[in-house]
């Protein structure tokens, strides 16, 4: 993994190609959401984005990037614009037209060129 294949993967989370980013994950991927949520698997984490991409558009910005053979550490800025109201999204209450602005690290380590594991921790609350 390198910092282009990096922009790539985040190009077709952006852009909702499920099949593209989801290219990227090992099938028994691990995915952490802070103290919030983890899932287990490649297809839970497609399900998982396929609920939230339906109710809200999730555009991710790389601030920055750091990478090696053996994982990858990113500074990530993350607009949640909610489509419809909900109440219980695990990233805030949002209602339709609003969005919440956070700052997450990400670390990745790698098998085999794909993400084995995805941690998220929050750097900001968030704001709306």
């Amino acid at each position: 993994m390198n910092k282009q294949l990096f922009a790539e993967y985040i190009a077709a989370f952006n852009r909702d190609d499920f099949e593209g980013f989801s290219k990227y994950y090992a099938d028994d991927v691990v995915l952490q959401l802070g103290t919030r949520k983890t899932l287990h698997g490649r297809q839970a984490i497609i399900d998982f984005y396929r609920e939230v991409k339906a109710r809200i558009r999730e555009t991710l910005v790389i601030r920055t990037v750091v990478a090696d053979e053996a994982g990858l550490a990113a500074e990530v800025a993350t607009e949640f614009h909610a489509l419809e109201d909900w109440p219980d999204f695990i990233a805030g209450s949002t209602l339709k037209g609003h969005s919440i602005d956070i700052e997450s690290c990400v670390f990745h380590t790698l098998v085999n060129g794909r993400f084995q594991t995805i941690r998220s921790t929050r750097l900001s609350p968030g704001t709306a």
